[in-house]
């Protein structure tokens, strides 16, 4: 998953980044509103962690100017307001949930989980295809309870055709969702994870179909 981080505390920033990062996201952190809108035209991410206190744009506006150009991805908002009124029209603005700092780190990353679940139409925390579980709490997958071994990003890749399952998923989506808008990938990167992940997936039944010049897709479950 590729999730946008928009907080002017560099520390805060920085956390959330390591956090989120161990998990497997590529992360990027923009520190104003400016740069949010513009990382918002550009990019399709699947979260956006939102403060409302910016410099040279509001989260607020950022918010709302996101909602208006037809932005679908969740929002998060995280901001030291708490009176009542600056929960509502955060909410009215277009965000999908609201956390007050200071904030436990657990509990953001819950939420954050909760929203990508929502968002794809998964509610609980499990994915089953097929004798295949993917765990999107613990983020770890089994065969019939037994665990793969995945990397980071091969985990990411089977999360995000399994989300998708009966979808295409073009290889500049799974780039996307792989590496952060700073981070050097190579042109052969996907079809190395796919390649691995095929193999560790197959006692499953599970296939990784590739679409010559289109991308992949796992296809849906036969009972779904």
């Amino acid at each position: 998953m590729r999730f946008l981080v928009v907080e002017d505390d560099r520390l805060l920033a920085d956390g959330l980044s390591r956090s989120l990062g161990k998990s497997g996201h590529a992360v990027d952190v923009v520190s104003d509103g400016a740069a949010a809108d513009a990382a918002l035209s550009a990019v399709a991410y699947d979260l956006v962690i939102l403060d409302l206190q910016l410099p040279r744009l509001s989260g607020l506006d950022v918010l709302r100017r996101y909602r208006a150009a037809g932005g679908r991805t969740p929002v998060l908002i995280l901001t030291a307001r708490t009176a009542i009124e600056d929960r509502v029209g955060g909410l009215d603005a277009g965000a999908d949930d609201y956390l007050a700092k200071p904030f436990d780190l657990s509990e953001l990353e819950a939420r954050v989980r909760s929203l990508v679940r929502r968002a794809h139409g998964s509610p609980a925390p499990q994915v089953r295809h097929g004798s295949l579980t993917l765990d999107t709490v613990a983020r770890r997958a089994s065969i019939d309870g037994t665990p793969l071994e995945l990397s980071a990003r091969e985990f990411a890749v089977l999360e995000t055709l399994l989300l998708r399952a009966g979808q295409l998923v073009s290889k500049e989506v799974l780039l996307d969702r792989l590496y952060r808008s700073d981070e050097p990938a190579g042109e052969n990167a996907v079809e190395v994870f796919v390649h691995r992940l095929r193999r560790k997936i197959e006692p499953a039944g599970v296939t990784v179909r590739t679409v010559r010049g289109l991308g992949y897709m796992i296809d849906r479950p036969q009972d779904g």
